[in-house]
């Protein structure tokens, strides 16, 4: 299953310190189309992956862009999606081409549009000279977006954000301590994707089995298990780690 851990910290105390550490697994069927994490051709400013599947061409999971914003996404796991919904992924992107709302503005039009999609997680940041700023909707929660406190270490898997999920509650742990500690670009690197490489963050768990218990899902094609990869990634991308400053490729594969 997909799964974030971040550390927003907009004034940390070090100077050399990260103002956004995020790491991030997607998990994805292994015959879905998908661009590796690039700058956009059309758009040379932006940064992300890309769905290529016919009818959401264009929408993704993870970007940003050099006007200092960023969003994310996760599923929200339900029993039977709406196959008629619109493409999730064009939340992202189309928060990356806007040029006139910001964070949360964006979010509270998203949550007036709530019922056009299927579940979804959605975090959306800009990184300003003077104020960083980040916030969180999901539409199977909450009916208004929220501010999210800085210096806070958060986890997102595919429930609300900080649902306490066994393998999300043993990853942050294990996210907190390599973020809390002084490293080297390359060392924070390595540490992250050894983290999101944890056997333990693979799908299991009480809660999650649950979610998992209509027969439906278990008819499904064999999934991508994107082992100790950071997003953007899935089956058919490269694994990277992720931030405003610190966009370093992996060579790690997928794991059946």
């Amino acid at each position: 299953m997909c799964i974030i851990f971040f550390k927003f910290d907009p004034r940390p105390a070090s100077k050399n310190a990260f103002r956004l550490i995020l790491a991030a697994n997607r998990d994805e069927f292994y015959n879905r189309p998908t661009k590796a994490a690039d700058f956009w051709v059309s758009n040379s400013k932006i940064l992300s992956g890309l769905d290529l599947e016919e009818g959401k061409e264009g929408g993704s999971w993870l970007g940003i862009n050099k006007r200092g914003k960023l969003a994310a996404l996760t599923n929200y796991l339900e029993g039977r999606p709406n196959p008629d919904a619109q493409g999730r992924g064009f939340l992202v992107s189309n928060f990356l081409t806007d040029q006139s709302q910001d964070s949360y503005s964006y979010l509270k039009r998203v949550s007036s549009e709530r019922h056009l999609y299927n579940g979804f997680n959605l975090l959306t940041a800009e990184f300003k000279a003077k104020e960083d700023t980040m916030c969180y909707y999901g539409n199977r929660g909450n009916t208004e977006p929220i501010h999210l406190n800085p210096a806070g270490i958060y986890g997102l898997s595919n429930s609300l954000l900080e649902t306490p999920w066994r393998k999300l509650q043993h990853g942050k742990r294990l996210f907190t301590s390599v973020v809390n500690q002084p490293l080297t670009c390359d060392s924070l690197v390595q540490d992250l994707l050894n983290v999101l490489n944890n056997e333990e963050l693979r799908f299991e768990g009480e809660v999650e089995n649950r979610v998992f218990s209509e027969a439906t899902l278990l008819t499904r094609p064999r999934r991508a298990r994107v082992k100790g990869t950071a997003a953007p990634c899935c089956g058919s991308c490269p694994p990277c780690v992720f931030d405003p400053r610190i966009m370093a490729q992996g060579q790690s594969p997928p794991s059946p």
